[in-house]
């Protein structure tokens, strides 16, 4: 007695398709997984005889043999339990579906045959749409998530008893469907916003610039200048997620367990503020299941690392791989994945260990020896990769007292929307680059072309600050932003000379 159904699993975040043969056989009772399962999946046979028997069915008493295919990947997690169960019951005759290939099957079960939520059904929604089946039959907590696809029927079900109901055709249910327009409408309503800001003018147009551009931004300046919450608003004035960008985001997500119970779909964008007491491995990605880190989780969003020196030296040198390149490849014992990574990185520090190194308003106790070993820890190279850096002092009284409204995060979005439509026309030929910052060293030295007096302040200033090659890319980068947002056609030198104003840990800035 063989049975045949279909499941799926995830390699990063990316699904492909699993084969659930099941063999009963009357041979001393045995339960085996072959398949190269990992220990959820071997598990799993408590878990289904279980569920069989509470559930009203028969489990046979009998030599059962499962296999994964392919068999050569390793499975790991919970959600073939459904579909072994499911195939037990077609293998012992007490299932009868004509269509059961049709259909592809994901589910943890409880021990009263109850389902149970799986993560990656997003990924496994549009593989399984992609390869033809007519449904998915899924359990009823992630049946918005997999609803996002159009492209095949979702089947949300509660229980064992009701999949084989739905099979047999005595139950009936309704494929699940979602509104996108809703999801979106409602996750553009921020509960910061830049008109919160006193003063800081300077920082925000800092940072209305990033957000154009897409470019990492650093911020240096003493406790209580505003940072975390210039940081924590950037958000807000990036552009709107389009559907591409929301479903690669929702796809991390999920691979990682990171939706919500009522979350369909990751369509405002991220905002992920790790403490600076998190490892490598928690930054980047990784443990025994590959599973993403903060920078994944960033993905189309803003990693912000507040109180940069903090962080585990390793953990920070561990970032220049995603932001050269906006993906991260985590290799370890169980394989190896790659997942996206591309995100504005801003981060924050303080010029010294007390803080207020240069502060007017207060007096520093560091010594010089301690204040240059706080700033070492942040290496030359992962300073080139941030485009901008900026201080931000503190706030005078007079502007925190100001009863003036200061401008919202609506109207600096909707001149970093019109800077990113110049940028999407512009890179409409270039796979893979939506955004200045995101130009290679040949796009950028072909694009981002000045003129005599523009090469002239940028060989001043490159000269007197001893910049490196990446500095100077940046500083073109930034500048053609600058033009952007002033829907200048050319960069002129007001643009350059801006955007080297933004280099100021170039400056030598401790030894002021």
């Amino acid at each position: 007695m063989l049975s045949r159904v279909f499941s799926s699993a995830l390699l990063g975040i990316e699904a492909y398709i699993v084969e659930v043969e099941t063999d009963v056989s009357p041979q001393l009772p045995s339960f085996n997984t072959v398949g190269l399962p990992e220990g959820a999946v071997k598990e799993s046979k408590e878990r289904v005889s279980a569920a069989v028997r509470n559930a009203g069915f028969m489990f046979p008493a009998k030599r059962i043999t499962v296999n994964l295919a392919p068999a050569d990947v390793k499975k790991s997690g919970s959600a073939f339990d459904l579909p072994m169960s499911i195939g037990i019951l077609a293998a012992t005759g007490q299932l009868d579906c004509p269509e059961l290939d049709s259909y592809l099957f994901l589910g943890e079960l409880a021990l009263d045959g109850k389902l149970r939520p799986v993560p990656g059904v997003m990924s496994i929604a549009l593989e399984a749409g992609r390869k033809g089946f007519k449904g998915l039959i899924l359990p009823m907590e992630n049946a918005d998530e997999g609803a996002i696809t159009d492209s095949l029927e979702i089947i949300p079900v509660e229980s064992l008893n009701q999949a084989v109901d739905f099979l047999e055709g005595e139950l009936a249910i309704n494929p699940r469907t979602v509104d996108l327009g809703d999801i979106f409408s409602a996750s553009r309503k921020y509960i910061v916003d830049f008109s919160d800001v006193k003063g800081q003018e300077h920082a925000k147009r800092a940072i209305e610039v990033a957000a154009a551009g897409g470019h990492n931004i650093i911020m240096i300046g003493p406790p209580g200048s505003g940072k975390t919450m210039l940081a924590k608003r950037l958000p807000t004035v990036l552009p709107d997620m389009t559907l591409a960008e929301s479903l690669e985001t929702t796809k991390v997500y999920s691979a990682g367990g990171h939706l919500m119970p009522d979350q369909a779909l990751v369509a405002a964008r991220p905002f992920r503020s790790p403490h600076h007491t998190i490892s490598d491995v928690g930054l980047t990605g990784g443990t025994n299941h590959l599973i993403p880190g903060e920078v994944s989780l960033s993905h189309n969003g803003v990693l912000f690392l507040d109180e940069l020196p903090e962080f585990n030296k390793n953990s920070l040198e561990a970032l220049r791989q995603p932001l050269e390149n906006g993906y991260v490849t985590i290799t370890r014992a169980a394989g190896s994945v790659t997942y996206p990574a591309s995100f504005i990185l801003a981060s924050a520090l303080n010029p010294c260990p007390c803080g207020y190194f240069g502060d007017p308003n207060h007096n520093c106790s560091c010594a010089g020896a301690q204040i240059q070993k706080y700033i070492a820890k942040i290496s030359g190279p992962l300073l080139d990769r941030i485009d901008i850096h900026i201080e931000v002092p503190s706030v005078k009284f007079k502007e925190l007292s100001s009863i003036a409204d200061s401008e919202p995060s609506e109207e600096i979005r909707k001149r970093v929307n019109k800077a990113r439509s110049i940028q999407t026309k512009r890179f409409a030929d270039n796979d893979g680059v939506f955004s200045n910052a995101r130009m290679e060293t040949r796009l950028a030295r072909e694009i981002c072309v000045i003129d005599e007096q523009s090469m002239s302040l940028l060989k001043t200033a490159i000269t007197r600050l001893g910049l490196s090659a990446r500095a100077y890319d940046r500083i073109l980068k930034v500048s053609r932003t600058i033009a952007d947002l002033e829907g200048s056609e050319n960069i002129e030198s007001q643009h350059i000379s801006e955007a080297i104003g933004y280099r100021n840990l170039d400056r030598n800035y401790w030894s002021t």
